[in-house]
C-alpha cells in the first residue's frame, strides 16, 4: 500500500479494475471496468511475477501502453524492478527517465477443419500440449509452408525471443536476447532425443497439425491462457504481428546482469572480473 499514497502525492490518479481484490481506499484509486484500462491508462504498473505482467500485457497489447514490472514473484525475467526500488523506478517512469524496450508479440490462429478460426496474442509463447490424456501426441510441423518433421511427445512450444527464458528454456531451448528477431520451436518431452529445438526467423509462419491417433486431445495456450482445443484436421498457425509491447526498465538496465541474477551465474569463485 506504499505505492498508492505515493502516486496521490505526485498528483497521479491510480486506476484499478473493479474486481481487483486489493482493499484500497476510495480516495486513492478509481475503480473502472478491466476492459477500459488500456483506453484510460498512460502507464501500467504490474506488481507480482512474470504471470502478472503477462496478464497486464494482454490488457494493453492493442493500445501500446507501456508497462513497468515490480517483482514480487519468484524468478521474474519480465518484472525486473526490486520492491525496494519500486518508488524510485515508478518516479523515473513518470518522468520519462526509464529505458524503453519494445518486445515483439506473436499471434496464434487456431483454424478448425470447417474453416472457423479464433486468434490471440502472446508475448512469451504459444504452446500445444496434450490434454486430459496420458498418451503422447503425434503431430507435424511446417515452417513457411515447408514440411519440417513429424513429432511424438507431449507437445510443442513456439516462443518469442522474450519467451525463450520461459517454458522453452525448460525444454532445452536456447536463451535468445530480446533484440534478436527470432522464434524458438521447442518440442516438449520428445519421444526421440534427436528431436531438438530450432531457432527460426521471427517472420516465419509456424503451422502445427495433429495426426489422428486414439485418445488424441491437445490444447493450445497463449502465455498460459487457453485458446482452444486442437483436433485432428485442425491447424494451428503462429505468425508475426506488427503489434508490440513496451516495457520500461530502470536506468542502466543490463540484460546479462539480469540473467546472472536470475540463473545464478557467477557464483563461488566465478565472479564478474574487475
Amino acid at each position: 500500500m506504499t505505492l498508492l499514497p505515493h502516486l496521490k502525492k505526485r498528483g497521479v490518479r491510480a486506476l484499478l479494475p473493479k474486481d481487483d481484490p486489493l482493499a484500497a481506499p476510495a480516495d486513492l484509486v478509481t475503480r473502472i471496468p478491466e476492459e477500459e484500462i488500456a483506453e484510460r491508462a498512460d502507464l501500467v504498473i504490474a506488481i507480482g511475477g512474470d504471470g502478472t505482467l503477462l496478464y497486464a500485457a494482454r490488457l494493453v497489447a492493442h493500445r501500446g501502453v507501456p508497462l513497468i514490472g515490480i517483482n514480487r514473484g519468484r524468478l521474474g525475467f519480465l518484472t525486473d524492478v526490486l520492491p525496494q526500488d519500486m518508488l524510485a523506478s515508478v518516479d523515473a517512469a513518470l518522468e520519462g527517465r526509464c529505458e524503453r524496450d519494445e518486445r515483439a508479440l506473436l499471434e496464434a490462429r487456431l483454424i478448425s477443419a470447417k474453416g472457423n478460426s479464433i486468434q490471440a496474442l502472446a508475448l512469451n509463447d504459444v504452446v500445444v500440449q496434450k490434454w486430459e490424456t496420458g498418451r503422447m501426441l503425434d503431430f507435424e510441423t511446417w515452417i513457411d509452408g515447408a514440411y519440417v518433421n513429424t513429432h511424438g511427445g507431449d507437445g510443442l512450444v513456439v516462443a518469442s525471443s522474450t519467451g525463450s527464458t520461459a517454458y522453452a528454456l525448460s525444454c532445452g531451448g536456447p536463451i535468445v536476447v530480446p533484440q534478436l528477431d527470432a522464434l524458438v520451436v521447442a518440442p516438449i518431452c520428445p519421444h526421440t532425443l534427436s528431436d531438438r529445438p530450432i531457432v527460426v526467423s521471427s517472420r516465419s509462419i509456424i503451422a502445427v497439425k495433429l495426426i489422428d491417433r486414439p485418445d488424441t486431445r491437445a490444447e493450445v495456450t497463449c502465455d498460459g491462457v487457453p485458446l482452444g482445443e486442437l483436433l485432428p484436421g485442425d491447424r494451428l498457425e503462429v505468425h508475426p504481428t506488427p503489434r508490440k509491447i513496451t516495457l520500461l526498465h530502470p536506468d542502466k538496465f543490463e540484460y546479462y546482469r539480469l540473467l546472472r541474477s536470475k540463473l545464478h551465474w557467477g557464483r563461488g569463485s566465478f565472479n564478474k572480473p574487475e
